[in-house]
C-alpha cells in the first residue's frame, strides 16, 4: 500500500495545506499518523497518509444501492396509483410545513399498503408495521378522510374484507 508523506509548517504553510486537502479528498485513505514537530519558527506538522492506490471517494457508476426502486405506478392499479400519488403529495407538503424528512411522515411502502387494504379506521393504521401510535394520532384523521374521498371500492386485502372472511365485524 502506497504511502505519502506531507510536512506542514506552522508558519506560511496554506500552499501545502491546500494540496494535502486536494490529496484527502481525492484518496480513499487507510491510515493517517501525525505528529507536531516543535522547533520555534520552524515547527511543523508531519503526515504519513497510507492510501489505496488508483482510488477515489468518488461513487461508482450504477445504481445508487442494492436495493432496486419500486415503480408503484407499474404495482398498483391505476385508481390506487392515483390515490397513492395524493398521499404523496400531502407527505410532501406536511413534511416541507413540519420541516422534517419525507420519510418521517410515512414511507412509499407505507403508503402502498394503506392504499391496498383501504384503512378506514385509525386502529386499522395502527396495525402498520412502523406506524407507531404518535404518527397515528397526528395524521391518521388525514389520512383516513383522503381514502374516504377518494372513494375506492373495497379491496380484498382490506381489514373489513378480512373480518368478512373470519364472520367478524
Amino acid at each position: 500500500m502506497p504511502i505519502r508523506t506531507f510536512r506542514i509548517p506552522v508558519s506560511h504553510g496554506e500552499a501545502t495545506e491546500a494540496e494535502f486537502n486536494t490529496f484527502l479528498r481525492s484518496n480513499r485513505v487507510v491510515s493517517v499518523d501525525r505528529h507536531f514537530v516543535a522547533n520555534g519558527e520552524l515547527s511543523f506538522w508531519a503526515f504519513a497518509i497510507e492510501y489505496l492506490d488508483g482510488t477515489t471517494h468518488e461513487k461508482p457508476a450504477g445504481p445508487p444501492s442494492n436495493r432496486s426502486r419500486i415503480d408503484y405506478r407499474e404495482l398498483l392499479p391505476p385508481d390506487e396509483f392515483e390515490v397513492f400519488a395524493k398521499l404523496r403529495d400531502w407527505r410532501k407538503q406536511t413534511a416541507t410545513d413540519e420541516g422534517i424528512p419525507i420519510y418521517s411522515v410515512f414511507t412509499n411502502e407505507q403508503l402502498s399498503q394503506i392504499v391496498q387494504r383501504r384503512i378506514s379506521s385509525k386502529v386499522d393504521l395502527a396495525k402498520f408495521n412502523g406506524i407507531g401510535e404518535g404518527r397515528v394520532e397526528k395524521y391518521g384523521d388525514r389520512i383516513i378522510e383522503m381514502l374516504a374521498a377518494a372513494g375506492l371500492p373495497p379491496s380484498d386485502k382490506s381489514p373489513a374484507a378480512d373480518n368478512a372472511k373470519t364472520g367478524q365485524s
